[in-house]
C-alpha cells in the first residue's frame, strides 16, 4: 500500500515514531510522500533518504543524547549561565550537534540537499519569527532567493528543532536579503496533517501524533515566569489541535507516551523501549482497523455536509 506520512514534533518522545514505522512496514506499507516536524523531520528526513525502521532504531542507539543539549562553558553556571546564554544567544543550548548527526546519516545514502531527493518527496516544517511566517522547505525556499540544491536537509532539521528559548535560533543570511531569526516548526503547525491534502486521494496520507488528551499546563499562575511557562506550553500544544476533527483523527496513529517530555534528552531502556513498543502497538491497533475506501466514503460525506451548511448560512 502506497501512503504519506506526517510526523508531529516532540522531541525524545520521536523514539516512538520508529515503533510505528516498523508496524508500517511489517504491512508493506511503501511511503510516497514524507513531512515532519521537529522530532517529526528527524524521522520524515531519514525515511525519505531511504533509511528502514530497523536501521534507524540502530542509528539512535548510537546517538549520544546528552549531546543534544549543546553545552557551552556559559550554560554550565547555574541559573546565571542560562539566563546569559538567552541574553546573548536567545537560546540556552546549541543545535549543531543534531545538525551534524543527520548530516552524516544522510551522507551514507549519498544525499545532502533537498536537490538530492525526487521532488516533492520531502518536506520540513519550521518558523521565520523575524517574518512571522511559517516555512516548508523545500517549497518557500525562493521566498529566501534560494533552491533546493542551496540548502541542508540537515539545516532543515536543526531549524524544525530548535525549541525557542531552550535552543538559540538559528540565524539564516539568505542572498541578498536580511537575517532571518529561523525556530522551531511547532510554533505554526507542530503536526501539518493538512500538507498533503487532495480532493480525491489515490492513497492516504497517515498522521503520527503523541497523544495529548488536553493541553498540559499549571492551574494555577502566581508568578509571571508560570504566566510564560502557560503561554508557550499552549502555543506549542494547542495550535493543531483544532484540526483533530473526526476525519483527521481517523487517518492518524495517536500514540501515548506516558510522562516522558520533549527535553528529556537522558531516557533510560526501559522508557525508550516502552516509546518504540507504544509507536509500535498503537501502529498495529491502528491498522488493524484501517479501511481506505471506507475513509473516503465519510470523508465525502463530511465534506458534502460543509458545503451545505456553508451553502445555508
Amino acid at each position: 500500500m502506497k501512503a504519506d506520512a506526517v510526523f508531529e514534533g516532540g522531541g525524545a518522545r520521536g523514539i516512538a515514531f520508529v515503533g510505528a514505522i516498523q508496524a508500517m512496514e511489517e504491512e508493506n506499507v511503501e511511503w510516497v510522500r514524507l513531512a515532519g516536524t521537529s522530532a517529526g523531520a528527524v524521522i520524515a528526513a531519514l525515511l525519505a533518504s531511504g533509511y528502514k525502521s530497523y536501521e534507524i532504531r540502530e542509528c539512535l542507539r548510537e546517538l549520544d543524547f546528552s549531546k543534544l543539549r549543546g553545552r557551552t562553558f556559559i550554560n554550565r553556571i547555574p541559573i546565571f549561565g542560562m539566563l546569559l546564554e538567552l541574553m546573548i544567544h536567545l537560546g540556552i543550548y546549541k543545535n549543531d550537534y543534531l545538525e551534524t548527526w543527520v548530516d552524516s546519516l544522510l551522507a551514507k545514502k549519498g544525499i545532502k540537499t533537498f536537490a538530492d531527493l525526487p521532488d516533492g518527496k520531502l518536506k520540513i516544517i519550521a518558523s521565520d519569527v523575524s517574518n512571522g511566517q511559517m516555512l516548508i522547505f523545500p517549497d518557500d525556499l525562493n521566498r529566501y532567493r534560494m533552491t533546493p540544491a542551496d540548502l541542508n536537509i540537515s539545516t532543515a532539521v536543526m531549524m524544525s528543532a530548535s525549541l525557542p528559548f531552550f535552543y538559540r535560533p538559528v540565524i539564516w543570511k539568505s542572498k541578498g536579503l536580511n537575517k532571518s531569526y529561523i525556530l522551531d516548526g511547532g510554533l505554526l503547525s507542530n503536526f501539518p496533517i493538512w500538507l498533503f491534502d487532495a480532493e480525491n486521494p489515490r492513497f492516504p496520507t497517515f498522521g503520527f501524533r503523541f497523544v495529548k488528551d488536553k493541553v498540559d499546563i499549571d492551574p494555577v499562575i502566581p508568578t509571571p515566569l508560570h504566566l510564560f511557562k502557560n503561554i508557550f506550553k499552549t502555543m506549542l500544544q494547542a495550535h493543531d489541535l483544532r484540526h483533530m476533527n473526526e476525519e483527521t483523527i481517523g487517518r492518524t496513529i495517536q500514540i501515548p507516551t506516558g510522562d516522558i517530555n520533549a527535553t528529556d534528552f537522558e531516557l533510560n531502556d526501559d522508557e525508550i523501549d516502552f516509546l518504540y513498543k507504544s509507536g509500535y502497538t498503537s501502529a498495529k491497533e491502528f491498522l488493524s482497523k484501517w479501511d481506505f475506501e471506507q475513509y473516503k466514503v465519510k470523508r465525502k460525506a463530511k465534506r458534502k455536509e460543509e458545503v451545505d451548511v456553508h451553502d445555508e448560512t
